[in-house]
């Protein structure tokens, strides 16, 4: 690990300095750097190579600090949604840092597919074919996933769909749709996890809801008034949710993605070039979403770093939602 030789003199503050960014892993660690090539870290003042690297004891401390705040090993999750976009790129990150992953969805070869990736980065790996708006599905699939893992420790609610349309053209049966899987499933896959949580005290909600629960297409060919109903509607359960069983040692927080290919939008909005246009335009970081940028946020919900946090809607947007 490398980290930028300090030559400004500390502030006298005790036995604490300026803040500093440590290396890649941006963990802000005050320290007090007593001369050049130096750095203070806990009671002990340890050199700083000429290339910018420190003792690897430190670094190996520094990435265990961080295992213990986002680990997962040990921990399973249950991912919906898990056949593509996502929802996929959510468990292999889950993965990543260690937990073993349920996937549900209804595809079943695309689950088969992404199980065997994940199972060479050395987790267990279980697909999942599943409708999560049928209560039937959901409950035959979470039992299949209790006799399999035994419990589960986090519940990531990504499936969704978007159907367009706005009130006046909106079928009975399209707007059902929409409610069945972006809430129903939601609820579902809820109302057959929280037992098991709740008998083990412990347990991570993640509820993926989006920007639009709160901001609004004006262009007609880009109304979604199905889907804006539905994700409103995941914020004001996930809050119930929070209330109910935090007391039970389970969080449940929820997430508003801004603009990310995917399935649902790269043949609607990434087409849309008048959009994609202003959405560059009107969004700080003048881009939408690149792959892996919302399990930052996810990885945070899930993992003990959170522990503390429930309740709480976090918009992943590039700052569209502040302009």
């Amino acid at each position: 690990m490398r980290v930028r030789r300090q030559t400004v003199p500390a502030r006298n503050t005790g036995n604490f300095g300026s803040e500093r960014f440590f290396g890649e892993f941006g963990i802000p660690r005050r320290m007090v750097v007593p001369a050049a090539g130096q750095i203070r870290f806990g009671k002990e003042i340890v050199p700083v190579s000429e290339e910018g690297r420190i003792p690897r004891s430190i670094e190996d401390f520094l990435k265990a600090k961080i295992m213990d705040l986002f680990g997962l090993k040990g921990r399973v999750a249950v991912v919906t949604g898990a056949s593509s976009g996502l929802g996929a790129d959510a468990a292999r990150a889950y993965a990543a840092y260690g937990a073993d992953v349920a996937l549900v969805a209804r595809r079943k070869e695309r689950l088969e597919s992404l199980a065997e990736e994940l199972r060479g980065k050395g987790v267990k790996a279980l697909p999942v074919a599943c409708d999560v708006s049928r209560e039937d599905d959901v409950r035959a699939a979470v039992e299949r996933i209790m006799d399999y893992f035994g419990r589960v420790d986090i519940l990531l609610n990504d499936a969704g769909v978007a159907v367009p349309g706005g009130v006046e053209t909106l079928t009975a049966e399209e707007w059902d749709r929409s409610m069945d899987i972006n809430v129903r499933g939601m609820f579902l896959m809820c109302k057959y996890v929280v037992p098991h949580m709740r008998e083990r005290r412990y347990g991570k909600i993640v509820n993926i809801s989006s920007v639009n629960a709160t901001l609004a297409d004006k262009v007609p060919e880009l109304w979604r008034h199905a889907y804006n109903a539905s994700k409103a509607a995941v914020k004001g359960l996930t809050v119930g949710m929070a209330a109910s069983y935090a007391a039970d040692n389970i969080t449940v927080n929820s997430i508003g993605p801004g603009l990310f290919e995917s399935e649902m939008t790269e043949n609607t909005l990434f087409r849309h070039e008048a959009f994609m246009q202003m959405y560059d335009t009107l969004t700080p970081a003048s881009r939408p979403g690149a792959k892996g940028e919302l399990n930052g946020t996810i990885l945070y919900f899930s993992s003990q770093a959170s522990s503390y946090v429930t309740g709480q809607h976090i918009i992943v947007d590039g700052g569209f939602s502040i302009v």
